[in-house]
């Protein structure tokens, strides 16, 4: 065989594998052409959003205490931010269900505007600084949530359309695991910037600049998704009236009793959750390339639990999964108050990114087993809503009790609110197949 014929071959097995790994899997070679299409570029649309996500997750709450916000100014963001999907989860659900094709939906909100949120955070501070400037970006962080969740319902079904349900555990496993090692890439690049930059604030707006362009290529791959025809629902502003959302929950038990679940799962882990880096830095003297790495280290933990627990999800079912991955997670804060070095939650990041991991994949896969396909944009809003609500007062009250009593008094009361919210889930819920 001449060389390069022999090249040639291995270029075309190297772009057929990298075309397959994309898609999810070698499984995918099963599916028509045009939904390994749409895999490929729901897969890279992920990665380039875990990338945005890297350092708007993990660098917000720092880049706000650096305008000069307080505490209590962080917890008002969270809990307003929260409290915004409340205003806008229903109407998304119902331009979802208008909608021919719900990828514009999703563009011109999560895509568009939440994104412009990014490019306005980064220039915020050429404009104005001190009290202002704190308003303004907890203003725009509010904004971002609020249509970002305006967007959620559509992807929401959009993604129910385009995975098949088999594979789902699989397809998310992989690319769940390829946007960890985004994340942690990105993560630790941003913390080294911020660090090294002449001021922190420069560096925060040098690494949110990046974001803004990690953004910009998650809609350009979002926008060549080939949605499934659909003929949009004649929906009436009376099916998303209070009475007829209380009608539908009161007719689907095992939905409702998943979403008061969630309620109080969420509640505890907000009690807790906006402060743990507000800790690292004020108590035990973290630095933000620290606090960077600390957020890699729990990535890579869950790299070897996408794997498994996606595989686990096909076998066994996302309610088991869900279980599994559950059960350790409430001990994870209380080991928080044991800690008195920048260092110390290095094996807590490790326990729950492993955690974590496997009970995200598992629970959004069981939220879209759960969910009829017909009511999936309103029942992902409902589902949504009872979250966000439950984020807002569980931030709220955090926000009030670490200034009272301290850091260790919410992350105790975190242990123990997910405890008990596990048992609940247990005792109430149904798998799906079980639940008719």
């Amino acid at each position: 065989m001449p060389p390069h014929a022999s090249l040639l071959n291995t270029w075309q097995r190297l772009k057929r594998n990298t075309a397959l790994l994309i898609a999810g899997g070698a499984w995918a070679v099963q599916f028509p052409d045009t939904i390994q299409r749409n895999l490929r570029w729901f897969f890279m649309d992920g990665v380039l959003a875990s990338g945005q996500d890297a350092i708007h997750v993990t660098y917000l709450t720092l880049f706000v205490l650096a305008l000069g916000a307080n505490k209590a100014q962080i917890g008002l963001m969270s809990s307003l931010a929260s409290l915004s999907a409340v205003l806008l989860l229903l109407p998304g659900a119902m331009a979802a269900e208008r909608a021919r094709q719900r990828k514009w939906v999703v563009i011109a909100t999560g895509g568009g505007i939440t994104r412009l949120g990014i490019l306005a955070l980064a220039i915020l501070p050429f404009i104005t600084q001190g009290p202002v400037a704190v308003t303004l970006a907890i203003a725009i962080k509010v904004m971002m949530d609020g249509f970002g969740n305006f967007s959620l319902p559509a992807w929401t079904a959009l993604t129910a359309d385009i995975v098949p349900i088999s594979w789902r555990g699989r397809y998310f496993g992989n690319r769940n695991m390829v946007m960890s090692i985004t994340n942690m890439a990105v993560t630790l690049l941003a913390g080294q910037i911020i660090t090294m930059a002449a001021s922190p604030l420069s560096g925060y707006q040098a690494v949110y600049g990046l974001a803004f362009l990690f953004g910009l290529g998650s809609t350009f791959c979002f926008a060549h998704l080939l949605e499934p025809p659909r003929q949009p629902a004649p929906v009436t502003l009376n099916a998303y009236r209070p009475a007829a959302l209380l009608q539908s929950l009161r007719e689907d038990a095992n939905f409702r009793n998943f979403c008061i679940s969630q309620m109080a799962w969420n509640f505890s882990l907000n009690i807790a959750g906006p402060f743990f880096s507000v800790y690292q830095v004020e108590q035990l003297k973290a630095t933000p390339a620290i606090v960077g790495i600390l957020s890699i280290v729990s990535s890579l933990a869950g790299l070897p639990a996408l794997r498994l627990f996606g595989n686990l999800n096909d076998r066994l079912g996302a309610y088991r999964v869900t279980l599994l991955s559950g059960m350790l997670i409430p001990f994870a804060p209380i080991l928080w108050i044991f800690t008195s070095s920048p260092w110390h939650p290095l094996p807590i990041n490790i326990l729950s990114g492993f955690l974590w991991a496997g009970y995200n994949l598992a629970s959004f896969n069981l939220l879209l087993a759960i969910t009829p396909p017909e009511l999936r944009p309103r029942y992902s809003a409902l589902y949504q809503i009872a979250i966000m609500v439950s984020a807002a007062i569980g931030a709220a009250l955090g926000g009030g009790i670490v200034q009272q009593w301290g850091f260790p008094a919410i992350f105790l009361l975190s242990g123990i609110g997910r405890m008990i919210s596990l048992f609940l889930f247990w005792r109430t819920v149904k798998p799906p197949e079980l639940s008719s």
